[in-house]
């Protein structure tokens, strides 16, 4: 990070910290309280609270006329009607949480007039602070970040999130899937849309997409991606999509093929376009009945064929069989 940080980021990172030393402390304990879905999930509850409960107390004693939307509590601490607004996720990534699965993080950003200035990503698994202040730069730790430079989407890792909860648009999400992994060289889906945001920036991925989020999810991992040279927006490539529940990123090459191929799938997207995803649904679905209604072919049987591993003489090792 540079040397002269904002004051207001300064403060961020400590809120930050506190609140991955309440996560890291808690992962020691996770493994005895999986016993029943109940004790974990009000495990998890409970350090997400006591993690953002950190993150307020340390942003509202240095700044108590500053608003607060967090994903625990909402607004309903700090000011209700500041242009200050912190956006706070203390713990993206909960299911992996759980798991022990290392890839996890807390996400602060200020807003102030409705823009992302301030942002912060701490992943307390690495020890790894991402941060970036509006026209100064985005930094892990002491490094400036800079997007990825691939320019063609064949060669690119390409980062998103499934939808998981009930009522969720399973189907097109799919076909959407199935599109970006023809085209490009990999899709990964670490669980964690802020990391995966800064990971944009890292030039770790190459570019981001998910649907079904809420500003704290992307709020200060949109300014790290800005900052290090790259694009956010909706998937019809609009820039003010914090509210829109979609986000693509990438670099401003990739960012633009992202969009060429999930902009029909936007609920922004127009009339024609979405006629063509509802006619591809249907064909699908007719496709599918015309499958499940033909007898099934012969299944070719396998058998199971025994082979002798051989055994080094003298030394009673046995040789890989390979």
């Amino acid at each position: 990070m540079s040397s002269n940080l904002h004051p207001m980021l300064n403060v961020a990172i400590k809120a930050a910290r506190a609140a991955g030393a309440i996560i890291n402390r808690a992962a020691l304990d996770v493994e005895a309280v999986r016993v029943s879905v109940k004790q974990t999930n009000d495990f998890v509850t409970e350090v997400d609270q006591a993690a953002e409960a950190a993150i307020i107390e340390n942003l509202l004693t240095a700044y108590p006329g500053h608003g607060i939307l967090a994903e625990e509590s909402g607004s309903e601490h700090g000011a209700k009607d500041s242009e200050f607004v912190w956006i706070i996720d203390p713990l993206d990534g909960t299911t992996n949480f759980i798991h022990g699965f290392p890839f996890y993080c807390v996400s602060i950003a200020l807003s102030v007039r409705g823009k992302i200035e301030q942002a912060v990503v701490y992943d307390p698994t690495r020890n790894d602070i991402y941060s970036a202040s509006k026209g100064r730069g985005a930094y892990v730790n002491d490094r400036r970040l800079r997007v990825a430079k691939r320019t063609r989407l064949q060669e690119c890792l390409i980062s998103t999130g499934f939808p998981y909860r009930p009522g969720d648009k399973l189907k097109p999400y799919l076909n959407m899937l199935g599109e970006v992994m023809s085209q490009c060289a990999g899709v990964r889906r670490p669980g964690a849309a802020a990391l995966d945001l800064a990971y944009v920036a890292t030039g770790y991925s190459d570019g981001f997409f998910e649907t079904g989020l809420q500003p704290w999810d992307v709020a200060a991992g949109s300014l790290l991606v800005t900052e290090a040279g790259g694009l956010i927006g909706n998937f019809t490539g609009e820039a003010d999509f914090m509210d829109h529940g979609e986000c693509v990123a990438g670099n401003p090459r990739i960012y633009g093929q992202l969009v060429a191929t999930l902009g029909k799938y936007s609920k922004f997207a127009g009339a024609g376009d979405k006629a063509t995803v509802r006619q591809t649904l249907l064909e699908d679905a007719a496709a599918n009945e015309t499958a499940s209604a033909a007898p099934p072919a012969d299944k070719p049987t396998l058998t199971a064929k025994k082979v002798k591993t051989p055994i080094a003489r003298n030394t009673g090792t046995q040789d890989a069989p390979f």
